[in-house]
């Protein structure tokens, strides 16, 4: 695995740059989520505004006006938090690598790179609206479409999803949150993927009322990036091994020196014995659940369990002889349900994108997507590691509820959904 860029230059080509640790690969991948998914959510919003379903808003805006106190103050403190904290990793690299979220949540930096800061955004924006100041300013209307929003929206959405995403997941591992509460929602780690998707929807109807425009429009819009972000996050998952993998595969257990065999039940067995403490759901008091599956011959060691050497977390069992960061690895293969979701939902981001064209009728392409990502996380779940609710009859995990609730909304709206007579207001 490879926690950070200093273990993935140096995997791949040899490379030692001890700075590099301070981009995490689990963060690189989400950004890139993030940056996939707004291009082609704007894609498809350009689309449907060419064909009129989404209209834009008329805003008033002053051209030429002078620059105000207000947004100096504002660009100064701005300007000193991204100083303070830019410097402050440089000067600090070796104490931040180690979890870069604690330094900048913590009140470390540097005084001088917050003042430079402060210095370059004041007079970046003095002089960049010194330029535009007329004599006297005018008013003028000005129609801003959707598809030219979605830095608005991809913020919100971010900000949403992610205090969602926390949420819920505190939940899921409420025994390790109350240990820890700050701790816990900070950290990078620990995110539920439907919290984050319910609260970001809100956040999103929310702000589509307020900008005056078709909500229903933006979900279809938004389907298929949805499919294609959440598996490169899940690839973010997979290189990082962040924890989000299946239960164990007892055909595979770990060597002392982190490498991966097949293994019998026998010998699983005993390496369980060894290590009980590890095989253990902090959450739930249990064994974690295992199933025996070998590979067949025709199909490689890695596609059926993986023991996630080097992973972010440090979980599992100390790698004899290695210092470091990141030293250990899982006692035993796991299934690698990150690898299972990121490339599902990658094809499932194909079949969308081939399909948009041919629903018109809002909402149907959304019912789609909540349909197929419902399905696919259910069935994902059979084998996944999860906090399970005690319901008598059935024990059902948090993601089996939602995705199950899911599936039944997609279809609901697929076939019944009846859009209102117009266009220009929010369905």
């Amino acid at each position: 695995m490879f926690p950070d860029f200093h273990y993935l230059f140096n995997s791949l080509f040899g490379i030692d740059i001890p700075g590099l640790s301070l981009v995490k690969t689990f963060g690189f991948f989400v950004a890139l989520a993030f940056l996939a998914g707004a291009w082609v959510i704007t894609r498809e919003l350009k689309r449907k505004a060419e064909q009129k379903l989404m209209l834009p808003e008329i805003v008033t805006e002053t051209e030429g006006k002078p620059v105000t106190n207000a947004e100096l103050v504002w660009m100064g403190i701005l300007g000193f938090v991204i100083g303070f904290k830019l410097l402050g990793l440089v000067l600090n690299a070796s104490e931040a690598s180690h979890n870069p979220i604690d330094f900048l949540f913590s009140l470390k930096g540097s005084l001088i790179g917050g003042l430079a800061g402060a210095a370059l955004f004041v007079y970046s924006r003095y002089s960049a609206r010194k330029k535009q100041q007329l004599p006297q300013p005018k008013e003028r209307k000005v129609a801003i479409y959707p598809h030219q929003r979605v830095a608005d929206i991809i913020f919100i959405a971010a900000i949403g999803g992610f205090g969602g995403a926390k949420v819920f997941n505190a939940f899921e591992t409420w025994n390790d949150f109350i240990k820890d509460p700050v701790g816990n929602l900070i950290a990078p780690a620990g995110l539920t993927f439907y919290g984050g998707l319910i609260v970001a929807t809100v956040a999103l109807y929310v702000y589509a009322r307020k900008k005056k425009f078709s909500f229903a429009h933006l979900c279809d819009a938004a389907a298929p990036a949805l499919m294609l972000a959440y598996g490169i996050g899940r690839l973010g998952c997979q290189f990082s091994g962040d924890g989000d993998w299946g239960i164990y595969n007892s055909a595979y257990i770990t060597r002392a020196d982190g490498s991966m065999v097949k293994s019998s039940q026998m010998e699983y067995d005993a390496v369980v014995k060894q290590n009980p403490h590890i095989f253990i759901d902090r959450n739930e008091n249990t064994v974690i659940p295992h199933k025996y599956a070998p590979a067949p011959s025709w199909a490689p060691d890695w596609l059926y369990a993986q023991n996630f050497k080097h992973n972010v977390n440090n979980d599992g069992i100390p790698i004899a002889g290695e210092t470091g960061d990141y030293i250990h690895v899982l006692a035993a293969g796991v299934f690698p349900t990150s690898m299972y979701e990121a490339a599902a939902c990658i094809l499932l981001f194909l079949l969308l994108w081939s399909l948009r064209k041919r629903f018109n009728r809002p909402l149907q392409m959304f019912g789609i997507y909540l349909v197929l990502n419902g399905m696919e996380r259910f069935l994902v779940e059979k084998i996944r590691v999860n906090y399970k609710y005690d319901w008598g009859f059935i024990h059902p995990t948090q993601a089996e509820i939602i995705s199950g609730a899911l599936v039944i909304a997609g279809l609901a709206l697929f076939f019944f959904y009846k859009p209102k007579a117009t266009v220009t207001q929010v369905q």
